[in-house]
């Protein structure tokens, strides 16, 4: 008896490759309310997610194909796993986001990809679906194309030629750290490099200076410690203008068995908690003014039953209390409870008139209620 295998459709594809793309998170998830991983209820390729330059959008969001030549051992799409392979045609892509994108269902696209024979073989396709859009149909929206490890500079370059944003993720804090994960990916030359290369070409002067570069970070796979990430998000900011970081938790029994490290949280709640405060972390250095030596931590990890701001204001009880009506931002930021927002109320009041409580500038919340016993009025 012969069997027919049926191709699966456009609609079918999606499917299967939108399920897979909740592996690669670059642009969709953090540390707000606002950022955790969700979907549309239309099809999990409409995403609603945060954007790297702030606000929100849906993106349609993909992998191209989820056929994959790496070994990475946390990612279940990695080579000779035995699951259902299927890959978009460029002039499927293109059709299909510009259906959505006309019908206003979408702002923009994340395409991303497993890695179809090469490097280069898979990015000459992801950017063969940019330059298709960009040129030959006129769009100038919103574009998100991830970089593939060990791609060659002239791809890369035209890459960010195309792309509104570009993300190759780092994945792990250090060489050591990825040889536990991989065995065919070049630490230096196919993941530093390269996120060397973006930096330059997206400085500021430079042709391409609204570019914006991401990353990721996948946290507990290959047994490093929060503080060895904490230690690289300084570099990748300070010294290599990366505008977000993002973390992916490594979820346990996608990959190999023995993965895991013996010292890593198997309670996928006490992961997804310390993937939570590496965000708050990242917000901390992004927008507090923090740097990577200041944040505390407990034995090299992060303290899951504490958030960061608060441990740090625990470590340094000679900082406060701080008096309200006469503290500067960067003062105000680091109150335990007080945000950007409660920050500039507080700033916008004492312009008008004296603060003698919380009342005068925000309803008391929970949060605000913590900042009181670090303030002074």
């Amino acid at each position: 008896m012969t069997a027919i295998i049926r191709q699966p459709d456009t609609l079918e594809k999606l499917k299967i490759l939108s399920a897979d793309a909740q592996y690669d998170l670059a642009c969709a998830c953090g540390s707000t309310k606002y950022e955790h991983r969700k979907r549309s209820a239309e099809g999990s390729w409409i995403y609603p997610v945060t954007l790297p330059e702030g606000g929100s959008a849906s993106l349609f969001k993909v992998l191209l194909s989820n056929v994959c030549a790496n070994d990475c051992k946390y990612c279940p799409l990695r080579e000779n796993q035995d699951i259902r392979r299927c890959s978009l045609r460029p002039e499927e892509t293109v059709d299909v986001f510009l259906n959505y994108y006309n019908t206003g269902k979408v702002f923009g696209l994340f395409l991303s990809s497993g890695v179809i024979s090469t490097p280069d073989t898979t990015m000459e396709r992801i950017n063969g679906i940019a330059r298709s859009l960009r040129n030959r149909h006129a769009f100038r929206g919103y574009i998100h194309l991830k970089v593939i490890p060990g791609a060659s500079p002239a791809a890369i370059a035209e890459s960010v030629s195309l792309a509104s944003a570009v993300s190759l993720n780092i994945e792990t804090p250090g060489a050591e750290y990825l040889a536990k994960v991989s065995a065919k990916k070049d630490y230096l030359r196919d993941i530093i490099a390269p996120i060397k290369q973006i930096s330059e070409l997206t400085a500021k002067g430079s042709r391409w200076h609204n570019v914006k570069q991401t990353t990721q970070f996948i946290v507990g796979a290959a047994g490093e410690s929060d503080r060895q990430i904490v230690r690289y998000m300084g570099g990748l900011y300070d010294r290599l203008r990366m505008h977000r970081i993002y973390f992916s938790a490594y979820q346990h029994g996608l990959g190999d068995s023995d993965l895991l490290a013996d010292n890593a949280p198997h309670d996928p709640r006490q992961t997804l908690t310390r993937e939570h405060r590496l965000y708050q972390v990242d917000f901390l250095m992004r927008k507090y003014g923090f740097k990577d030596n200041e944040i505390p931590f407990d034995s090299d990890q992060l303290s899951l039953a504490v958030d960061p701001k608060e441990a740090w204001a625990r470590l340094h009880p000679e900082r406060f209390p701080i008096d309200i009506n006469r503290a500067d931002k960067f003062e105000l930021l680091r109150v335990p409870g007080l945000g950007p927002v409660a920050v500039k109320r507080i700033l916008d009041q004492r312009r008008q008139s004296r603060i003698s409580r919380i009342e005068d500038f925000a309803r008391p919340t929970k949060l605000l209620t913590r900042a009181k016993a670090y303030l002074k009025f």
